[in-house]
């Protein structure tokens, strides 16, 4: 893996993976969509790409979640799925998001940012450990990371033979 490729989050799948179809890999991640993931994929023909996937931020089911995350950033990836190479080139775009009313509800902000980024979150509570110390420990009581939309694509597309490769600048 070189530097650049390091730098866009572009994975290559093992040696010798015999890659299959564009539309076998479509179904393939698409397939990755239930009701108990926080993300959405589906066609991305009105954002310019094949597919698109982003957090399900303004379902009510999830809503709580992600504002009890204190998420900063919404996410969306585009991908075009280039089945002559075979790769799929992944757009990650961001936006600020606030919390708002009460109860509070996220809103996205004009901030907008192009390429691979992480947000985490985490939230601990303390309570006593058990045992004879009876010492405070810190035991995670929420977590979030938004690898859990990034890696499910991209371990998708490795195990599909594909390149899973990372646009930061120019077209998808």
């Amino acid at each position: 893996m070189g530097f650049f490729d390091k730098l866009t989050g572009t994975r290559h799948p093992e040696a010798g993976a015999e890659p299959r179809s564009a539309e076998e890999v479509r179904s393939a991640l698409l397939g990755l969509n239930g009701p108990n993931v926080p993300y959405v994929i589906g066609d991305g023909a009105a954002h310019g790409a094949d597919l698109v996937a982003e957090w399900r931020l303004a379902e009510p089911a999830w809503q709580h979640v992600f504002v009890q995350s204190q998420l900063t950033h919404a996410v969306r990836i585009r991908m075009r799925l280039a089945g002559d190479v075979p790769e799929v080139r992944a757009v990650e775009e961001s936006w600020e998001v606030t919390r708002v009313g009460n109860p509070p509800r996220l809103r996205t902000s004009a901030t907008y940012t192009r390429g691979g980024g992480r947000t985490v979150s985490r939230r601990y509570t303390l309570q006593r450990g058990g045992g004879e110390s009876g010492r405070l420990e810190a035991a995670e009581s929420f977590g979030f990371d938004s690898a859990q939309l990034t890696d499910p694509l991209r371990d998708t597309a490795l195990a599909s033979g594909w390149t899973w490769r990372g646009v930061v600048f120019g077209k998808l």
